[in-house]
């Protein structure tokens, strides 16, 4: 067994997990599969399951077959009366053997009492190559690879199931589960991978030198050698005349999450004889940020800084080259910060005294809120500053299905006007979705929800919003935008289909594991199912205003989308397929998404606030579908 033990780095917080053998309580079966109870008390969950001892003595267990059928989770069960106690453990382990010549899954499933609908219970998946045995653990509070998940009370468990997905196939499949036995210590958590540690920078935003070291072994080299002087300061010798000689800094451990910052700030020093002009790069998961240039030449004995953006404002996403295109380098997963010249050669040094990552500030057009981007015969149609001391209902539909995630509930409350901006508000708090005593959702999470459906909708035009992004772990807010046909089209799934013309504009989509100065532009059309497609970029970098706001704006024209952040063109499309529907505007902050972290309840209630709402139409676009419904 394994215990979690804390580490910390130099200046650094982090949190590893390391292994360590420590004592750990007795493990037994918690079913004995060799007695013939095992197959009495076993209670089927569809009539396609049946359960069998093993007639190998060499290998005894119990056998699940499970034939061809429409049932969606197949399997069986046993069931405690009174309650299992495995308080004194942390996980129950379970053993697996496929009996197939086919890969198969099977779930294991530890259940508490209580409503189905907060899922109260701890599930793993084990996935079986043929003819192989697997042994799993579900540890008690995580589930599916060891995420944190509900918090299953250990002494008071009512049920453990073993089922698979749906079997399709003509053989079905059958597996022998060897042995089901608890094991470990309360408490236990799931080992961290050193891969994903991310080391943050100190409270002064230092990750190399003045005081903070990293370690020689987290280098690669290319015809240099290195020396760390008791600063923290790195002595770079270029040993052999070659254009590809180079350094890279890497993290003590894992990554570098550089999230809350926009750029870093290089101080250099020529500790050599001839003249060098340095040159940095960020090397990131996905990619890379340019080679940035010294603006001049550092003579020997004095030193320079050098200026790394994350993003080139230069650099703008093409929908036309959707994958390729625009900035690439991931703020929250730096591999590692490399090092050159533009003319390496033997006998060259440099000193790096220190790297520092800075958060910069936007220098905001004048025109931005005032007007479109471009020139034309603008007319503005809507100005939404929330300055009233209710909700204009009239705009704002507040209640409405949620579609994209399990956990939350729509309400009245997570809307909050104050001092004239919106705060969506997601808070713990148990609740019917809706505020709908009748509304079988009853999630642990209320929040606010808004959009302008049935009640505003626009055909092309430029739309902006000023908003300030949440930052606790876990959360997904957007400023987005979805047909609406109007109401004679038919129910809601018709008028907001994207197909036929329709599509979905993310205008500005965050998950707070990026920081709050990154966030994704995208377009959706065809559906959300077989048919559906997608471009956009999730690396769209955005500095704050001094208020720590950020500004995001779509040009919406006939086969034509730019997209803006703070006024700047970050992002377009041109092409026939872009919507030619009317839209509405969206507002939510629901959590999860497909690249975030966890939800970390300490850090809520979280707010992001919207300063306004502004559209605006040209005279030759405008239609009678625009405007107030």
């Amino acid at each position: 067994m394994r215990k979690a033990m804390s580490c910390t780095l130099s200046v650094f917080t982090i949190l590893i997990c390391t292994s360590l053998p420590i004592a750990q309580a007795q493990e037994n079966p918690i079913i004995d599969l060799t007695s013939p109870k095992a197959i009495s008390d076993a209670v089927m969950v569809s009539d396609q399951v049946t359960v069998t001892p093993s007639d190998d003595p060499a290998h005894p267990g119990v056998i699940m077959n499970v034939a061809k059928g429409n049932a969606g989770y197949p399997g069986f069960k046993y069931k405690f009366d009174p309650p299992l106690d495995l308080s004194a453990y942390g996980h129950v382990k379970i053993t697996l053997t496929n009996l197939m010549d086919k890969r198969t899954m099977v779930a294991l499933r530890i259940d508490n009492a209580g409503d189905w609908r907060k899922n109260p219970w701890n599930t793993e998946n084990i996935y079986l190559e043929p003819n192989k045995t697997v042994t799993k653990i579900v540890r008690f509070g995580y589930s599916y690879g060891g995420k944190p998940s509900y918090k299953l009370d250990s002494s008071k468990i009512i049920q453990i199931m073993v089922f698979t997905g749906k079997v399709k196939n003509d053989a079905g499949m059958k597996v022998r589960i060897d042995a089901i036995e608890p094991g470990g210590q309360p408490g236990e958590k799931p080992p961290v991978k050193p891969e994903n540690v991310r080391i943050f920078p100190n409270e002064d935003g230092v990750i190399l030198g003045k005081g903070v070291k990293v370690n020689d072994g987290k280098f690669y080299t290319r015809d240099v050698t290195t020396k760390t002087n008791g600063d923290g300061s790195l002595v770079i010798d270029i040993t052999k005349t070659n254009k590809d000689a180079k350094l890279g800094i890497k993290p003590p451990i894992g990554l570098w999450n550089l999230k809350h910052y926009l750029q870093l700030n290089v101080a250099i020093q020529n500790s050599g004889k001839t003249p060098i002009t340095p040159k940095i790069q960020m090397v990131s998961k996905r990619g890379n940020t340019q080679w940035i240039t010294a603006d001049a030449a550092i003579a020997p004995g004095t030193s320079s800084n050098v200026l790394v953006p994350f993003f080139d404002e230069n650099n703008t996403w093409n929908g036309d080259n959707h994958k390729k295109s625009g900035p690439q380098m991931e703020s929250n997963n730096v591999r590692a910060i490399s090092f050159t010249t533009t003319d390496p050669k033997a006998g060259d040094q440099m000193t790096i005294e220190s790297i520092t990552c800075e958060l910069v500030y936007a220098d905001l057009p004048d025109w931005l809120g005032k007007r479109p981007p471009v020139d034309g015969d603008w007319k503005q149609t809507l100005d939404e500053s929330f300055d009233s001391a209710n909700i204009n209902e009239k705009l704002w539909r507040i209640y409405a299905p949620n579609y994209w995630d399990k956990r939350t509930h729509f309400s009245r409350e997570g809307l909050i006007l104050k001092d004239g901006k919106m705060h969506m508000r997601l808070t713990k708090k148990r609740g019917h979705h809706n505020d709908d005593p009748k509304h079988e959702r009853v999630t642990d999470y209320q929040v606010g929800f808004m959009d302008s459906y049935g009640k505003w909708v626009q055909k092309y035009g430029y739309f902006e919003a000023r908003m300030k992004l949440p930052t606790a772990p876990g959360l997904w807010p957007a400023f987005w935008m979805m047909p609406d046909r109007g109401e004679e089209t038919g129910p809601q799934w018709v008028r907001q289909d994207t197909g036929k013309g329709g599509m979905e504009f993310d205008i500005m989509e965050h998950l707070t594991r990026w920081g709050p100065y990154r966030y994704n532009v995208a377009m959706h059309w065809d559906g959300y199912k077989k048919g559906h497609k997608a471009i956009g970029s999730s690396c769209v970098y955005a500095k704050p205003d001094k208020d720590g706001f950020i500004t995001a704006g779509v040009l919406w024209l006939p086969g034509k989308l730019v997209y803006y952040a703070n006024g700047k063109e970050v992002g377009r499309w041109e092409n026939e397929r872009v919507c030619n529907q009317p839209m509405d505007l969206m507002f939510d902050l629901v959590t999860g998404g497909w690249d975030n972290d966890p939800i970390d309840d300490a850090q809520l209630p979280a707010d992001f606030v919207i300063d306004y709402v502004r559209a605006w139409q040209r005279k030759d676009l405008a239609s009678e579908v625009d405007g107030y419904k």
